[in-house]
């Protein structure tokens, strides 16, 4: 299969633009040099400083990171392996930051000339799986020229697969998947996501598939204390703030939630202040005649939270 590899993305550019970064240090050549014209070590930074928790994912980031650095070193010297394989698969459940390193990710191996463009296209089985004989081919190509020179991020991607459908046609989209990991594998960087246990099953399915994925990352869930810095992370970003009392009520809250089905990680905190938000604004209009600081306006009482159905009867909200 042909594969245009000059389509412009419309996703989002790398940092400082996009620019190819090349190591020429000669024989002398030093990591500390290497890591200083890619600029590689600020972006693992900013990946700690950014991200809570996280460590065995950021791990296995800065070991990608570092392999692919040796190997550039290598090559400088003569030392050629060939390029790695960089397909990966990232398990967890939502709101575990899958989406957001995979973006991380493709700065990273732009950075380091793995891919020449850096961006990332994310889509699901509808982008890729059409719903009549003739259709699915050419939207999984279109979708891969978009992709070529950067990362290709497929949420859910056990959905690719049905085979209680005899009609499906979603083998169609992973065959063709399959042929591009192999065939385009230095300009292209695929990453299948979703929940673990589905994607084992796709994998069991899909041996060909299996055989391509070089890296299995797992994203653990966030811990109570983890979804608190979240939460204060986001109100900061937001200019609000929890009051004390709301503070407690709300490590209250996120132990109820935790217990509950569909809590959804990061996710379902962003969706919990979202609803603060609302009751907090909802309180203010109710009383339009009172004064209104700077305090009220960016204040979160404990009566905003509390009033939350987790509280009253188990409701996940």
């Amino acid at each position: 299969m042909a594969i245009n590899a000059t389509c412009e993305s419309t996703a989002s550019p790398p940092v400082n633009g996009g620019a190819s970064h090349s190591l020429t240090h000669g024989a002398n050549g030093s990591l500390a040099s290497a890591l200083a014209d890619t600029g590689v070590n600020e972006l693992l930074g900013e990946l700690d400083r950014d991200l809570i928790g996280l460590a065995p994912v950021k791990t296995r980031i800065r070991e990608i990171a570092a392999l692919l650095l040796v190997d550039r070193l290598r090559r400088e010297r003569g030392f050629s392996a060939g390029g790695p394989s960089l397909h990966m698969c990232f398990t967890g459940n939502p709101g575990t930051g899958k989406t957001t390193v995979a973006m991380r990710m493709a700065t990273i191996l732009h950075r380091l000339g793995y891919i020449r463009k850096g961006h990332l296209v994310a889509v699901t089985r509808d982008d890729l799986v059409g719903q009549y004989i003739g259709h699915t081919a050419p939207k999984t190509k279109e979708v891969l020229k978009k992709a070529m020179g950067g990362v290709l991020f497929i949420d859910e991607a056990y959905y690719l697969y049905r085979p209680e459908n005899e009609r499906d046609y979603g083998q169609e989209a992973i065959e063709i998947l399959l042929q591009v990991m192999e065939n385009h594998r230095d300009d292209l960087v695929v990453i299948l996501a979703g929940y673990k246990d589905r994607m084992a099953r796709f994998f069991e399915s899909n041996p060909g598939m299996s055989s391509r994925i070089a890296h299995h990352i797992d994203f653990p869930d966030y811990q109570a204390d983890e979804l608190a810095l979240i939460a204060q992370r986001m109100l900061d970003a937001m200019h609000y703030r929890f009051d004390d009392e709301a503070k407690i009520v709300f490590d209250d809250y996120l132990t109820r939630r935790m217990a509950q089905p569909h809590f959804a990680n990061a996710r379902s905190v962003r969706n919990a202040i979202d609803r603060a938000r609302l009751r907090h604004a909802y309180r203010l209009y109710s009383h339009p005649d009172a004064a209104t600081s700077d305090e009220s306006l960016t204040t979160i009482a404990a009566a905003d939270l509390l009033a939350s159905r987790v509280f009253a009867d188990g409701d996940t909200r």
